[in-house]
C-alpha cells in the first residue's frame, strides 16, 4: 500500500516537473511574442503609450490597476519588461508602473482575508494580515517614487548595474535585442495575425497562462508539503521568515500565492501579524525573479528594469526589516485597520474598491482629459 502511494507521489511530481518545463518555455515564447508585437505597433499607438506614461503618477496607477484586474504582478512586470525591450517605453516611464504593480498584487491577500467576514475575531486578524502587504508596498512607494521622479534614483542605479551585464551596448539610441530561440515562431505568428494589437493581447494572455501553470506546478511539487511541515520553523525569527518568504515566492513565481498562505495562519492564531511581516517582505523580493527571466533579451533596458524591480523591493526590505521599531509601524497600522473594519465590515470592501479600482481609474481618466 505504501509503495503504491510512493509511486503515485513520484508520478505526480514528475508531471509537475514536466508542467514546470513547458510553462517556462511558454513564458519565454510569450514574452518574445509580446516584444515582437510591440515593436510592430504603428507610431500613433506607440505615441499614445508614451503620452499615457509620461506622468509618473498616471504610470504608477496604470501598473496598480492592471495588476488588480488580472491579479498577477508577475504578468504585468514581465510584460512591461517586454515593452521596454521593444523600444516603445523608456526605462524611466516603466519604473512607476512596476511600483504600481507591486501595490496591485497585494489585492489577493486582502480578498482572501474578506472570506473570514462571518467570524469577527478571525476576520480582524485575517484583514490585518492581508492589509500588511498593502501597507508595506504603499510605504515603499511613498519613500521611493519621489526620489525616482526627482533624481532618477532607481533608474540610474539600475542602468549602472546593467552595464556590467551588457558592456558593449549603448543605452541611448535604439534598443537592439538578441534573438531568442522562439523568435522564428514569434515572427511567423505576428505576420500570420498581421494585427499587432491583437498579437499583443494574445501574448499578454499567454504570459498570464504560463505564470499560472508555473505557479501551480511548483506549488504542488515543492511548496505545499514543505510549508505545512515547517510552518513553526519558518516564523521562529524575523530573518528566518524573510529567507523562507523569498525562497517560496521565487519557487512559485507569485507573491500572491505565498502571502495568501499566511492569511489563514494568522486568522487561526497559528502565527501573529508581527511574525508574519518579515515573511511578506521576503515574498516581495522572491517575486522579482519573473522580471529577471523576462530580461533574457540581454538589452540594457530590459535588464535595468528587472534590476529596478529587485532594488525597489530590496530597499523596502532594508528600510523595515533590520529595525524592530520600523517593522512595528506597518504592523500597528494593519492591526488598527483590522480593528476598525470589524466594527463596520463595509470598510473592508470600501478599502479594496477605493485603493485598487476607483482611485486609480479616476486618476487615470481625469489625467487623460
Amino acid at each position: 500500500m505504501e509503495s503504491l502511494e510512493l509511486k503515485k507521489d513520484k508520478t505526480n511530481k514528475t508531471k509537475s516537473y514536466l508542467m514546470m518545463l513547458l510553462a517556462l518555455l511558454l513564458f519565454i515564447f510569450a514574452i518574445d511574442l509580446l516584444t515582437v508585437a510591440m515593436s510592430n505597433l504603428n507610431n500613433d499607438v506607440a505615441e499614445n503609450i508614451l503620452l499615457a506614461t509620461r506622468n509618473p503618477f498616471v504610470s504608477l496607477f496604470i501598473g496598480l490597476l492592471m495588476t488588480a484586474l488580472i491579479q498577477s504582478s508577475s504578468t504585468v512586470t514581465a510584460s512591461v519588461v517586454a515593452v521596454v525591450a521593444s523600444g516603445n517605453l523608456t526605462l524611466e516611464q516603466a519604473v512607476p508602473m512596476v511600483m504600481g504593480a507591486n501595490i496591485g498584487t497585494t489585492l489577493t491577500s486582502t480578498l482572501v482575508s474578506l472570506s473570514y467576514i462571518m467570524n469577527k475575531k478571525q476576520f480582524k486578524r485575517a484583514l490585518s494580515a492581508g492589509m500588511l502587504h498593502d501597507i508595506f508596498n504603499i510605504f515603499t512607494v511613498i519613500i521611493l517614487l519621489p526620489l525616482e521622479v526627482s533624481f532618477g534614483f532607481l533608474s540610474k542605479i539600475s542602468i549602472a548595474i546593467a552595464q556590467f551585464f551588457v558592456p558593449d551596448e549603448s543605452y541611448s539610441g535604439p534598443i537592439v535585442y538578441n534573438k531568442v530561440f522562439t523568435r522564428p515562431v514569434s515572427e511567423w505568428i505576428s505576420v500570420t495575425i498581421d494585427i499587432p494589437f491583437l498579437t499583443m493581447i494574445l501574448s499578454v494572455f499567454l504570459v498570464f497562462a504560463a505564470i499560472k501553470i508555473l505557479s501551480t506546478s511548483v506549488y504542488k511539487a515543492f511548496v505545499i508539503n514543505s510549508f505545512q511541515n515547517i510552518s513553526k520553523l519558518i516564523f521562529k525569527n524575523p530573518y528566518m521568515a524573510f529567507i523562507y518568504g523569498t525562497f517560496f515566492t521565487a519557487a512559485v513565481q507569485s507573491s500572491t500565492v505565498t502571502t495568501s498562505l499566511v492569511v489563514p495562519l494568522v486568522a487561526n492564531k497559528k502565527v501573529s501579524v508581527k511574525k508574519a511581516f518579515p515573511f511578506i517582505i521576503g515574498a516581495n523580493i522572491g517575486t522579482t525573479i519573473t522580471a529577471a527571466i523576462a530580461a533574457i533579451y540581454k538589452t540594457e533596458a530590459a535588464i535595468a528594469l528587472a534590476i529596478v524591480h529587485f532594488l525597489f523591493n530590496l530597499i523596502g526590505a532594508l528600510i523595515f526589516l533590520p529595525f524592530p521599531s520600523m517593522r512595528n509601524i506597518p504592523v500597528i497600522l494593519a492591526l488598527y485597520m483590522g480593528k476598525k473594519s470589524v466594527k463596520s465590515r463595509f470598510l473592508g470592501f470600501a478599502y479594496v474598491l477605493l485603493t485598487f479600482f476607483i482611485i486609480p481609474f479616476l486618476l487615470i481618466y481625469f489625467s487623460n482629459d
